[in-house]
């Protein structure tokens, strides 16, 4: 089930933090909850890439986002991610979150995301996420444009550009195998 009441407290606790620039970092603490928890009784890794809303949606507020995607009837949906888990979070461990928007291309906005315990980071999310109208994707320049901002993007770290040259070259849709084409209504 969707975290509905973090989200509301979430949205509560920093409804009167400052603004942040169209790059600036939200830093938010959470709790691994029992229900947020796996079979091995640490933060399940689906429940990481929810509780990573509970970051990203704060922090669309706090730069203005929301309101601009409420006026012009827009959208925003995640596009793509790639995330690393090197360290557990267990029941009741205390973790920091780090969310923040890095830049983008002409179809797309980067964000970056991390959970830290301590000073040790446990895992880390690179989402790519669109600006959808009833036209399609609506250029990220545009909605920089419509927060009341005149600037171009940061410059993409190598490794947010390498991934995106990998993912250019992934196959869609997917190749289904041989042995599991009987098994699709297709």
């Amino acid at each position: 089930m969707y975290p509905l009441i973090r989200f509301a407290k979430e949205l509560l606790k920093f409804r009167n933090a400052p603004p942040l620039p169209p790059t600036g970092t939200h830093v938010s603490t959470h709790i691994c909850w029992p229900w947020d928890l796996d079979p091995w009784i640490e933060l399940n890794n689906g429940r990481t890439l929810t509780l990573f809303d509970l970051g990203r949606i704060p922090l669309a507020r706090r730069t203005g986002m929301i309101p601009v995607l409420r006026a012009n009837n827009w959208g925003i949906t995640v596009a793509g991610n790639s995330t690393r888990y090197r360290r557990r979070i267990r029941a009741f461990d205390r973790f920091t979150m780090l969310s923040r928007m890095v830049g983008w291309d002409h179809r797309f906005v980067y964000m970056e995301q991390s959970m830290w315990r301590g000073g040790e980071c446990c895992n880390q999310v690179l989402i790519r996420s669109a600006i959808t109208s009833a036209k399609g994707i609506v250029p990220p320049a545009e909605v920089v444009r419509a927060l009341g901002h005149d600037m171009e993007s940061p410059a993409l770290p190598d490794w947010i550009t390498a991934w995106i040259a990998a993912d250019a070259e992934r196959p869609w849709p997917p190749a289904i195998p041989e042995d599991a084409k009987l098994s699709l209504p297709l």
